[in-house]
Parts: C-alpha cells; sequence; structure tokens
C-alpha cells in the first residue's frame, strides 16, 4: 500500500495536487495537537508530519474547519493549541464549595439574632457586651444565614435582622423552635450550670411578620444591610 508521500508525489506528478491539504493530512494533523499536553510550533509539527506537507496550509485548513465547533484552533505564543471556542468559556467554568470558619464573634451573633430576633445591631452589642465589627455581620450576611428584615420604630431607625431558611437548612432545623433550650444547652456544656438567678433562654420565633415596633424595609436597605462601620477597640472584638 502506497505511504502517503507517495501518492502525494503521485498527485503532483499527475498535475491533480490538491493547492489546500488532503483530508488525511488534517486527521494527523488533528491527531496531533489533541494528543499533546502542550501548545506546539510550527516546525516541531512540521518534523511529525510527512515528508513533503505544507505545514501553513494544513494549520490554516484545520483552523478554517475548526472555526465554528465547539473547541477552535489558535495560535498562542507562536505555537498551536485547541481551546475552548471563546463563546463557550463560561461551560469550563469550574465551581468549588470553599469551607469557611466562623469567627467566635460570628457564632455569638449568629446565636443572638437566632434566638432574639428581630434584632438590631445596638441590641446585639448590648447582649454581647462589645461593640461588633462591620467585617463580622457582613460574613453572616453572605453565608445567606440572616437577612434583614425591617427598620426599629426609634430615633435612627435601626436595621433589625432575622434568619433565614438558609440557615434552618444548613443546621437541619424544621423551624427555629427546635433549636435547644435552655436545659439543653446545659446538658451539651455550652452553659455553664451555674447561671445568675432568672437567667433564661428567649424561645426564638421565625415568624416573618414585622412587629408592632418594627417599619417596612426601604428601597435600597437590602443593598445598605449594615449600619455605618464601627471597628472595634482593641481587644473589644471577641
Amino acid at each position: 500500500m502506497a505511504s502517503l508521500a507517495e501518492k502525494r508525489i503521485a498527485d503532483a506528478e499527475e498535475g491533480s495536487v490538491d493547492p489546500q491539504a488532503r483530508p488525511e493530512e488534517l486527521r494527523l494533523l488533528e491527531a496531533l495537537l489533541f494528543a499533546s499536553t502542550e501548545p506546539l510550533d510550527q516546525a516541531t509539527l512540521a518534523k511529525r508530519m510527512p515528508e513533503g506537507v505544507d505545514i501553513k496550509v494544513a494549520l490554516a485548513q484545520l483552523q478554517a474547519d475548526y472555526a465554528s465547533r465547539g473547541v477552535n484552533l489558535v495560535r498562542v505564543a507562536n505555537k498551536w493549541t485547541f481551546r475552548t471556542a471563546g463563546d463557550l468559556a463560561w461551560l469550563m467554568t469550574r465551581e468549588s464549595t470553599e469551607t469557611r470558619r466562623l469567627s467566635r464573634a460570628a457564632i455569638e451573633m449568629l446565636a443572638i439574632i437566632a434566638y432574639h430576633q428581630p434584632v438590631t445591631r445596638a441590641e446585639i452589642e448590648d447582649i454581647r457586651g462589645v461593640i461588633t465589627s462591620k467585617g463580622t455581620l457582613d460574613v453572616l450576611l453572605e453565608t445567606g444565614w440572616i437577612r434583614p428584615r425591617g427598620r426599629r420604630k426609634t430615633p435612627g431607625r435601626p436595621l433589625t435582622f432575622g434568619t433565614t431558611e438558609a440557615f434552618l437548612s444548613q443546621f437541619s432545623l424544621e423551624a427555629l423552635g427546635d433549636l435547644p433550650g435552655l436545659e439543653e444547652l446545659k446538658g451539651t456544656g455550652l452553659l455553664d450550670s451555674r447561671l445568675p438567678s432568672g437567667f433564661s433562654v428567649p424561645t426564638p420565633s421565625d415568624d416573618p411578620t414585622l412587629r408592632d415596633d418594627e417599619d417596612p424595609l426601604e428601597i435600597g436597605d437590602l443593598e445598605l444591610a449594615l449600619a455605618p462601620a464601627v471597628e472595634p477597640e482593641e481587644g473589644n472584638e471577641g
């Protein structure tokens, strides 16, 4: 059986040579480019192709063949390689889940919001006994576990915060009422058994209805969810 080069010579002698690369040559070039783990320059490709192949013509023809496909033949730094078509690059976007550990301050704030909602930033600070940094509240908002729900009918009309369905899903709760009560918290060691007289754990409620002391959110409140930043003094933020 005649080799590819011999067939090309025979065609040339008969005066029937195709000005474009022959399909067999394109298949070889295509295979070389697909099999390579890195872009290849023209000289390297020419050495691996049958003698007599016009590598420039072959590359131009292969590039034209792939112009409208899901992958394109492109030249990068004078080397050739197949790449995903530009308009389909979004398919190659890699999605990953990043595990982030909440700080102690964020955990405390989340617990206060869950048990005391609706609650304002100032009320959270009063319960914790320290100033709340803007970044800590930002982190909780980014998780989607808390949300602004209204504005307190007090001077300054501060935002009130509550938990979301994502919070319930994250902690496998059917409702906020499934959060542990005082005795359960004592049993797990999360609360000191020697608590002050009259200490109690509020019964949490996820009723979305605004309370009598809350006004509805205004346009832009969801984007400006946080009050002006008040950075804690050194050593205040736990």
